[in-house]
């Protein structure tokens, strides 16, 4: 098997090389974990929910070497020490209504009759993971995952290879058995063979619109059911009544943050004509305060692209829609870092429409275009006009009126004066090309596991 290559934005250098496995042994782990699911299920729902906090402690253990080998893999300044506190609130909320969740919903218990539903694992459940938000995207199903019963086979990005051997690493050491939880490399013909072959009772991917196409073929007539969080190209509305000060600081942020390498990060920024020059005039104002540079130094709020070809990418949007009238307002030069591959200078972009690429197709970089709107309807209408649907950001002052904007715009989940943050207890689920599924909250569960129902009769 070819060795995969893990080349670090920091510097270019082969960070790490790792030999995927070979079919018959990719086969082989897949049969140890259907082996040891029945026994893992087997035990008490509080034994599977202690192995996985002390799993997830071991981690936390762990965190000055995670969070250095994280900037090294994807370039996330250490600055801002990892992805500790969402993986800690999402395992400790997922932990707290397992019971609950998983327990038999009883529709009768009499002299006659017992009829109730039950949840049971799935059995294999496997995780293909991406590489923006290593820890927290895999956190989000294994911790359910393994809590339900089920075992778990993680392969992580190549771009965070590392991040799949650490998590086996602590879940093994607080005692989850090395079967019921295996990390492996894989190559894309593997994985898909082992798909084809049926091997999960469910799959998990988040990734590129293309990946989760490729997932659904290698799925096809296994009826095998899968989990897909793809593409994004999330929007922020500031109305006229906006916080005008809290607007700007939050979707900027929500822009910038992690070299604009969010799933659920705001793309494209819709502002009532009230409110658009003050608006414009700050954000570009927020933007000249980040600091490009090497991840390692304490200083940097922006780091390298994970990689240069991920750069190339924003940095070709930004040209063509420059070349199509689209006007600049940050000049790179204020960020010498900048060298044409994965450092990239952050951009903000006004007299910008539908017809450029930096507004309608994912970035995944620190970009973002800032659109005038006249009213609700005509934000409505752009927001909406897009193949995706993860987040949409709304900025008003009334519940009512983020409520009734929010029921019309397609999309996966609604925030009011926030962005780019995941809650625990609300389903992360998308529309549209962002794929379909859910995770935490209580229907994280639902994924993990299916529904089974029983009739039972006394005679």
């Amino acid at each position: 098997m070819k060795p995969i290559e893990l080349i670090s934005p920091v510097d270019g250098s082969v960070y790490a090389t790792r030999t995927p496995l070979t079919p018959d042994a990719a086969k082989a782990a897949v049969a140890r974990a259907k082996a040891a699911q029945k026994g893992w299920a087997a035990r008490p729902l509080e034994d599977r929910i202690a192995l996985v906090k002390a799993g997830v402690a071991r981690l936390n253990e762990m965190k000055d070497v995670v969070v250095e080998e994280t900037a090294w893999q994807m370039g996330r300044p250490t600055r801002f020490g990892g992805e500790f506190g969402g993986v800690n609130a999402r395992t400790e909320y997922m932990s707290d209504i397992a019971a609950t969740t998983l327990a038999p919903q009883m529709v009768e218990d009499s002299d006659h009759f017992r009829r109730y539903i039950a949840r049971d694992p799935v059995g294999v459940v496997f995780i293909v993971a991406p590489w923006n938000y290593p820890y927290l995207t895999t956190i989000n199903t294994l911790v359910p995952a393994l809590i339900a019963g089920n075992t778990v086979i993680l392969k992580h990005a190549s771009q965070t290879m590392l991040v799949g051997e650490r998590l086996a690493e602590a879940f093994h050491a607080a005692g989850v058995p090395e079967d019921v939880f295996q990390n492996v490399v894989l190559d894309h013909v593997t994985t898909e063979a082992l798909i084809a072959a049926r091997s999960f009772g469910f799959v998990n991917f988040t990734g590129s619109v293309a990946g989760g196409q490729a997932m659904e073929r290698a799925a096809a007539g296994t009826f095998t059911p899968l989990g897909l969080e793809l593409g994004g190209k999330d929007p922020g509305y500031v109305r006229a009544d906006a916080n005008l000060d809290a607007a700007v600081d939050t979707l900027m942020d929500g822009a910038m943050y992690n070299a604009g390498q969010c799933c659920c990060g705001i793309e494209r920024i819709y502002v009532h004509e009230g409110l658009y020059d003050a608006f414009v005039e700050k954000a570009v104002a927020w933007v000249k305060t980040l600091k490009l540079g090497n991840p390692f130094d304490p200083e940097s709020t922006l780091g390298p692209m994970a990689n240069k070809r991920f750069a190339k990418v924003v940095r070709d949007q930004i040209a063509e829609a420059v070349a199509k009238g689209a006007k600049p307002l940050i000049d790179p030069t204020l960020f010498p870092a900048d060298d044409g591959g994965a450092y990239l200078a952050p951009q903000v972009l006004v007299n910008v429409d539908h017809s450029m690429r930096v507004m309608t197709e994912e970035s995944f970089g620190p970009v973002v275009g800032i659109m005038k709107v006249k009213d609700d309807a005509e934000a409505l209408r752009l927001m909406n006009d897009s193949p995706y649907g993860l987040t949409a950001s709304i900025w008003t002052q009334d519940y009512d009126t983020a409520e009734k904007l929010g029921q019309q715009v397609e999309t996966g989940t609604v925030f009011m004066n926030r962005a780019d943050y995941l809650d625990p207890a609300l389903c992360w689920t998308g529309c549209k090309d962002t794929g379909r599924g859910g995770s935490l909250s209580y229907l994280g569960f639902h994924s993990v596991t299916r529904p089974k129902s029983y009739h039972l009769k006394k005679v």
